[in-house]
């Protein structure tokens, strides 16, 4: 009988789902803002908010895996449950749901699975540099065709924003001040690591890249898949930073390729990805839709082969 597989991430922005069947089809995959870092970094805990819009989409979630008849699942957890005093009683809420507790799994762990997400399919083997911007920290990887190391970087597009973009639109002196703080943990990074400026190719996932590269195309619906392999230069992150950075919320919502649930973000991940531009002095990322969940379901299909 063929397997079925599913993976679930629960990230500080959004809570996603993979299931692929045995020959690695996709059968399902979603996306879902659900926020359960919000306000993380002022309270130190996950909000009841927060946490009921996780478990009512992992409830969702559950009724898709039995659906599909899942065979082999695996569930992670992230950066605001790696920090938050809570997480133990927002994991048991989750055992209600699933019958198991999510894995709380470390940064490096996560920036691993992430990068054998990447680059699982892409077609050339090269030394490759992955950027994940989450929304609460940043994972920047390095390998070939196996990671050589990862690192996690405690800024992402929520905690970013909520940090230090006060304004509407953002201050200069705001946008500034998030951009060098970035800077500063990435100028460490090159520091302990040279490697980090010496790749072949720079490879950005999730949502942040995903949502600039749809900007910066004009997607009149956003379809991540529809930029699987697009090129996205220095030149054309900045010209979407300036046009987004500089505009009202009320009005940066109609841009075409940002979704509304994260227009009030996009400004903050904006600024990772440019500071990580900048300080590495990458001319050229090439945007991929796969990511942790696909390292996640790599792994579970390796296990039964």
């Amino acid at each position: 009988m063929d397997e079925i597989f599913a993976a679930i991430d629960i990230g500080s922005n959004s809570t996603n789902l993979l299931i692929v069947d045995q020959s690695g089809k996709t059968l399902k995959r979603i996306v879902r803002s659900t926020r359960l870092g919000a306000n993380l970094a002022t309270t130190g805990a996950l909000s009841a908010e927060a946490i009921q819009r996780t478990l009512d989409c992992l409830s969702e979630y559950e009724s898709l895996i039995k659906q599909h008849k899942v065979s082999r699942r695996r569930t992670v957890a992230t950066a605001a449950c790696r920090v938050a005093n809570n997480t133990n009683q927002f994991f048991a809420e989750v055992k209600k749901i699933s019958g198991a507790e999510p894995e709380l799994i470390s940064g490096e762990i996560e920036g691993a699975l992430s990068f054998v997400g990447a680059t699982s399919a892409l077609d050339e083997k090269m030394s490759t540099l992955v950027v994940d911007i989450g929304g609460a920290s940043t994972e920047l990887m390095v390998g070939t065709e196996t990671l050589d190391f990862a690192v996690s970087l405690p800024f992402g597009a929520v905690n970013l924003t909520e940090a230090e973009l006060h304004r509407d639109p953002p201050r200069p002196e705001e946008l500034t001040n998030a951009i060098s703080l970035v800077s500063d943990a990435v100028d460490d990074v090159a520091h302990n690591y040279p490697l980090i400026g010496h790749v072949e190719r720079v490879v950005g996932v999730a949502g942040t890249i995903v949502t600039v590269a749809a900007v910066e195309v004009g997607q009149k619906t956003f379809d991540p898949s529809a930029l699987h392999k697009l090129k996205l230069s220095r030149e054309a992150v900045e010209d979407v930073f300036r046009t987004l950075a500089t505009e009202p919320l009320s009005d940066r919502v109609f841009n075409p390729g940002l979704p509304r649930d994260r227009a009030d973000i996009i400004v903050g991940g904006c600024c990772v990805l440019v500071a990580v531009m900048r300080r590495l002095q990458i001319s050229e990322l090439t945007v991929s839709q796969y990511n942790l969940l696909d390292g996640l379901i790599s792994e579970l299909r390796k296990k039964t082969s």
